[in-house]
């Protein structure tokens, strides 16, 4: 079996491939403290409450944008897992054109969630991505990676805003019924919500008018669904696309 570690800034989400089955995904907290011997202790527990036994994974694949746990994690898997981890890197195989200046710039999630939307839905294609950070990608009919575009994640400006207004607290993160908010709490819901939904379709729309015919777009990560409910621009929800394009990576890679 493939285990498959996509590491965020803010959470990681790992999975177990049976072939192209996706047998079992979870998401646990990234923590630059962490050892490798805790990581790999909390893999194995989460995966044996799934029925994976250790022994069940065979390989071992990793797109991380947190570098300082790069090498924790080879030596999870290798001491764990017996399995030197191949890590997505400028190095590997995707399939794809990368046409941004500087290749080496592009986050491995980005990469990835460009491999799996063109494999699954071809293209002309926007990803939209809701992690710590949502980004918006490009990627072409003929299978060309173009860029597109970073925005500080939800979550972030939320803290942001806490954090610079004295006088307004944490809310939690819904979507409102009412753009007009009749107090404080449901004003601030309101403004986070309808205000982040605005700025991705007006950036999709911009992409799209940049790219010219129809690039299908999809979304993932962990708050694309939220916001696909009330989007314009939002066609396909695809939650765990970043697990899919790590396993299409592997294979192009053994």
């Amino acid at each position: 079996m493939l285990l498959v570690l996509d590491v965020g800034n803010t959470n990681i989400v790992f999975g177990v491939f049976d072939a192209d089955n996706l047998k079992t995904h979870f998401r646990i907290s990234t923590s630059r403290a962490r050892t490798s011997d805790e990581y790999g202790n909390l893999v194995i527990s989460l995966l044996k409450y799934a029925n994976i036994k250790q022994d069940d994974i065979t390989n071992v694949i990793i797109s991380t944008v947190v570098p300082p746990l790069t090498d924790n994690l080879a030596h999870m898997a290798w001491k764990y897992f017996k399995c030197k981890a191949l890590f997505v890197d400028p190095g590997v195989k995707t399939g794809l054109n990368i046409k941004y200046e500087n290749p080496k710039e592009v986050g491995a999630d980005r990469i990835v969630n460009a491999v799996a939307g063109y494999s699954i839905y071809g293209g002309p294609l926007i990803i939209v991505d809701f992690g710590t950070a949502t980004t918006f990608c490009a990627v072409t009919e003929k299978g060309e990676y173009l860029g597109g575009a970073i925005a500080p994640g939800i979550n972030i400006s939320v803290e942001a805003l806490f954090r610079m207004a004295a006088k307004l607290s944490r809310v939690q993160l819904i979507k409102p019924e009412k753009v007009i908010g009749r107090n404080t709490v449901e004003s601030m819901q309101s403004g986070i919500y309808y205000g982040y939904v605005g700025q991705v379709d007006g950036i999709v729309r911009r992409i799209k008018k940049e790219m010219g015919g129809n690039p299908k777009v999809i979304a993932t990560g962990g708050l694309a669904q939220l916001i696909a409910i009330e989007s314009e621009t939002i066609e396909e929800l695809t939650p765990l696309l970043t697990l899919e394009g790590l396993r299409i990576v592997y294979n192009k890679n053994v």
